[in-house]
C-alpha cells in the first residue's frame, strides 16, 4: 500500500467510529465488524474478504496510539489527497502527487535542497508506513507475511470423534539458507529503485485515485540481488520440507477445513508466518454413523422384543455397551436416544447416540417356531393391518 493510499483512506469511516473515539470504542467496533466479515463466516465471499482486510488495516493503525497520532497528523496536513495551502494561497487548496513530496522522480534526492523535503514530514510518513525516505542504506523494506499452506489428512472414524495428533510432512517456501534469505550471494542486495523498497508500485492513478500492484522488478520483495544466489536464483526463497505434529480437535467432521494460525510458511524480514489449512477426510465406520454431534447406530431386535417389549444391549464407540428399555409395541424404525454417548462437542461435552430399531425377520425357522407362528396367525386372523390403508385410499 502506497503512502498516498494510506493518507487518503478514512479509517474512522471504515470502522464506523467518530474521530474522537476512545480506544475502547475502536476495539469494540473492530471486533463487531471482524466477526461479521471474517472469511471463516463468509465462505467464498470475496467482497466480505476484502471488507475484512480493510477493517483489519484500519484497526492496525487506529488501534495503535502512536500510529493513530501519526495518521491524524498526516490527515491534518493532507485533505483527500490535496495539500492544504497556507493563508496566502488563493483558492484554499491545490492537489499534487504525494510521490513528489518523497523525492519526485524515482531515485531522486530525498532531503535538503530543491529536490525534496527533509526532516519532519518524512519522519511522520516513514514511521506510519514503515517506509524509508531514500534509496540508500537507510531505506527500510517492509516485512512480508509467509504464504498459507494447505494440506490433507485422513482419519479413522474413531480418531475424528475423539481427536488425534497426526504427523504432517509439508513443503513450503522458506528463506534460502545459502544467502540467508537476501537473494544475494554476498548477502548485500540493493534496494529496488523502481518501488524504492516498498515492493509495490502505483498504476492507473489520476487525481486522488490510484491502484497498487506488486513491483515486477523485485517481485514484491523491495530488494534486488546484485550478485544473485545460485541456489535460489536471487529470489531469497527456497523449497523447504518439514514434518510437524498437528493436533486435530475432537469432533471434527468429514471435509472440514481447519485453520492453524502461524503454522504456514515463515515470513520475510521479520514478517509473521502464514497459516496452515488442513482438510480432514474421515473414513466410514462399519457400525456407527454420524449426524452433527450425535452418533447413529441401527440395532436389530426380534419380533417378540418389539411386540412384547424388553431390554436390549447397544454397543457404543470405544466404551462399554448401554442397555435400553424397549417399550411393548415398538414399531420398526423407531429411534431412541442414549444421552452422552455421541461425538465430542467444542465445549467438551458429548452429543447423543441415536439408536434406530430394526425388526429382524428370520430367514429360517425351526419346526417349533413355525408351529408357534401358525398358532399366532390363527389367533390374529380377524385383524387386518391394511384395512386403514385401503380405507384412506378410497377416501382420497
Amino acid at each position: 500500500m502506497s503512502t498516498k493510499d494510506f493518507v487518503e483512506k478514512d479509517y474512522y469511516k471504515v470502522l464506523g467510529v467518530p474521530k474522537d473515539a476512545t480506544e475502547a470504542e475502536i476495539k469494540k467496533a473492530y471486533r463487531k465488524l471482524a466477526r461479521e466479515f471474517h472469511p471463516d463466516a463468509n465462505k467464498g465471499d470475496t467482497k466480505a474478504e476484502e471488507r475484512f482486510k480493510e477493517i483489519s488495516e484500519a484497526n492496525d493503525v487506529l488501534g495503535d496510539p502512536k500510529r493513530r497520532k501519526e495518521y491524524d497528523e498526516a490527515r491534518a496536513l493532507f485533505g483527500n489527497g490535496g495539500f492544504r495551502a497556507g493563508p496566502g494561497a488563493a483558492g484554499g487548496s491545490f492537489n499534487f502527487d504525494l510521490g513528489d513530496l518523497f523525492g519526485g522522480a524515482q531515485g531522486g534526492p530525498q532531503s535538503g535542497g530543491a529536490g525534496g523535503f527533509g526532516g519532519g514530514l518524512g519522519d511522520v510518513f516513514g514511521g506510519l508506513f514503515n517506509r524509508g525516505a531514500g534509496t540508500g542504506a537507510g531505506t527500510r523494506t517492509q516485512p512480508r507475511r509467509g504464504q498459507d499452506i494447505e494440506s490433507e489428512v485422513t482419519l479413522s472414524f474413531t480418531e475424528a470423534v475423539d481427536g488425534a495428533t497426526v504427523p504432517l510432512r509439508m513443503s513450503s517456501s522458506a528463506a534460502c539458507k545459502a544467502c540467508a534469505g537476501t537473494g544475494d550471494k554476498n548477502g548485500t542486495p540493493r534496494v529496488c529503485p523502481t518501488c524504492v523498497g516498498t515492493g509495490q508500485v502505483s498504476r492507473g492513478g489520476s487525481g486522488s485515485f490510484s491502484l497498487t500492484d506488486p513491483c515486477v522488478d523485485c517481485k514484491g520483495r523491495g530488494l534486488i540481488a546484485q550478485d544473485p544466489c545460485e541456489v535460489c536464483k536471487g529470489s531469497g526463497r527456497a523449497r523447504s520440507s518439514r514434518t510437524m505434529q498437528v493436533r486435530i480437535p475432537a469432533g471434527v467432521s468429514d471435509s472440514q477445513r481447519i485453520r492453524l494460525r502461524g503454522k504456514g510458511a515463515p515470513g520475510e524480514r521479520g514478517g509473521p508466518a502464514g497459516d496452515l489449512y488442513v482438510v480432514v477426510h474421515v473414513d466410514a465406520h462399519p457400525v456407527f454413523g454420524r449426524k452433527g454431534d450425535n452418533l447413529t447406530v441401527t440395532v436389530p431386535v426380534t419380533y417378540t422384543e418389539a411386540a412384547l417389549g424388553g431390554e436390549v444391549k447397544v454397543p457404543t464407540l470405544g466404551g462399554p455397551p448401554v442397555t435400553l428399555k424397549l417399550p411393548a409395541g415398538t414399531p420398526n424404525g423407531r429411534t431412541m436416544r442414549a444421552r452422552g454417548k455421541g461425538a465430542v462437542r467444542k465445549d467438551g461435552t458429548r452429543g447423543d447416540l441415536l439408536v434406530t430399531v430394526e425388526v429382524a425377520v428370520p430367514k429360517e425357522l425351526s419346526d417349533k417356531a413355525k408351529e408357534a407362528l401358525e398358532a399366532y396367525r390363527e389367533a390374529t386372523a380377524e385383524e387386518d393391518p391394511r384395512a386403514e390403508l385401503f380405507q384412506a385410499a378410497k377416501g382420497a
